[in-house]
């Protein structure tokens, strides 16, 4: 495999010291995605190759750009690409082509990084399984008849295949952390502020969401992260970037980590996933930290209540010309248009009482947080499942409600905008991956990325290659 093999950090050095040129890197590239990509669907809107080489050996010779310099890189198909097709997996806008970047895209282009393509995701970031009308299904390396999770699959499954050295995702019902999980890789999600989106609606509430990094080590999480963090001066609650990948090394010794497990058995979790996790936990006791299972520090039910409000809200404000467009709206799939009228239904008063849980919960957070450096909870409630599922449709014979319920163990890290790195636990018993969220304080982004990098040397489970491809 080559280049492939290398983490992207490896890489950086590598063409930073002249070792090998962005040219090489790229032809490895592409001839590992003309031979794998054709399997799982990870990397959309392909560029033309003849481009990309002669991008890259332009690149040979041209001042370092950046961190990315010279890299291959496919980004979200949720973020705008100038010049490269942009579909947000919608047959709305199967042929839109931008005329600028997002300030993401214009973030990791402007630090070298070489666009190949786009990375599939459902339509309209909408689910955690990456399959729409416009590209298809991605497929999950380690098993090909199961889903690369969502809504960053694409990402997920690229890196865990090494079509990919490190990818963008983005989070906000655990999009970047449910694949990371199902793919056996790293997804990170930065506190809200941290890595800040464009100017565009409403930016007070868009902080339940947010863009963050992916690897196949913490490294590459923390350095890419680097490349993505930074105050935008247009909207709120910015948070100042740092060199996160110099602020990898830690003692766990004395740290203090507290286990949520199944939330006091209000969330349903197949059979073998606690236990896993439970195992990764024993890593860090073995490095010296204390681990703590404890009561919930809230009610489920009222986190819920809270989430499934503003996300509705948030949904319906954001796609009212869509869905008031009869012949728009006939081409939205039935999830989104069923969360867009949850929306519309919606009071000022659930609306407010959403929000006054949202506040009490972060209130109680922060109480716990002056006991315990991190809380635990499995990043994913079922394995990776049929492709051909939308959604599950239960979990352990109890019906989920709605089609993003058997997700809800992310919401408490999502709803106040924790900090939370996906980390691999393992397989179970069909060879499937899983993995576990590990959350900090808001802005302890550094601290949290620390404990990741001590798990990762203790374990990397990411060396586990997908064995069909």
């Amino acid at each position: 495999m080559g280049l492939c093999a290398l983490s992207a950090s490896e890489l950086a050095r590598m063409i930073a010291a002249k070792v090998v040129a962005p040219s090489e890197v790229m032809a490895a590239y592409l001839a590992r995605i003309s031979s794998v990509n054709g399997a799982i669907n990870a990397v959309v809107s392909l560029r033309d190759p003849d481009e990309l080489m002669a991008e890259a050996r332009a690149a040979d010779d041209a001042p370092s750009a950046g961190w990315l310099h010279g890299m291959p890189f496919a980004v979200k198909d949720l973020c705008a690409t100038k010049g490269l097709r942009t579909t947000w997996g919608s047959p709305l806008f199967a042929d839109f082509v931008p005329v600028k970047d997002d300030l993401l895209a214009a973030r990791m282009r402007g630090a070298g990084a070489i666009f190949v393509g786009k990375t599939n995701t459902p339509e309209w970031g909408h689910g955690s399984h990456s399959f729409n009308l416009v590209h298809g299904v991605t497929r999950n390396p380690y098993d090909l008849a199961r889903t690369a999770g969502g809504s960053s699959g694409g990402a997920a499954a690229g890196l865990a295949a090494r079509i990919l050295p490190v990818a963008d995702g983005s989070d906000m019902m655990g999009s970047l952390r449910n694949p990371a999980a199902f793919c056996n890789v790293y997804g990170f999600r930065p506190s809200w502020g941290l890595v800040p989106a464009d100017a565009e609606g409403d930016t007070f509430m868009a902080t339940m969401a947010t863009e963050g990094p992916m690897g196949r080590t913490v490294e590459d999480v923390a350095r890419l992260l680097s490349v993505q963090a930074g105050e935008n001066p247009e909207v709120p609650f910015g948070r100042a970037g740092a060199d996160f990948g110099a602020m990898l090394d830690v003692d766990m010794r004395g740290k203090r980590i507290a286990w949520l497990g199944d939330w006091g058995g209000a969330y349903q979790i197949e059979p073998g996933i606690l236990e896993l996790c439970e195992a990764g936990l024993q890593v860090f006791t073995d490095l010296g930290a204390q681990v703590e299972a404890i009561a919930p520090p809230f009610p489920a039910q009222k986190l819920w209540q809270a989430w499934v409000t503003l996300r509705a809200m948030l949904n319906a404000g954001g796609m009212k010309a869509l869905y008031d467009a009869p012949v728009k709206r006939a081409q939205i799939k039935p999830e989104s248009v069923w969360e867009i009228e949850q929306g519309r239904g919606l009071s000022a008063q659930a609306v407010y009482e959403a929000s006054v849980i949202r506040s009490r919960y972060y209130a109680h957070m922060a109480r716990l947080f002056e006991r315990f450096d991190a809380v635990v909870l499995p990043t994913a409630q079922v394995w990776p499942f049929p492709v051909e599922w939308r959604w599950p449709q239960a979990i352990n014979g109890v019906a989920m409600d709605t089609y993003h319920r058997w997700m809800e163990v992310v919401i408490p890290v999502s709803l106040i905008g924790l900090p939370a790195l996906s980390v691999p636990v393992g397989f179970g018993a069909q060879g499937l991956p899983m993995g576990m969220q590990i959350a900090g304080r808001v802005g302890a982004d550094a601290a949290v990325l620390a404990m990741g990098q001590a798990y990762h040397l203790a374990t990397d489970w990411p060396a586990k290659r997908p064995p069909q491809i």
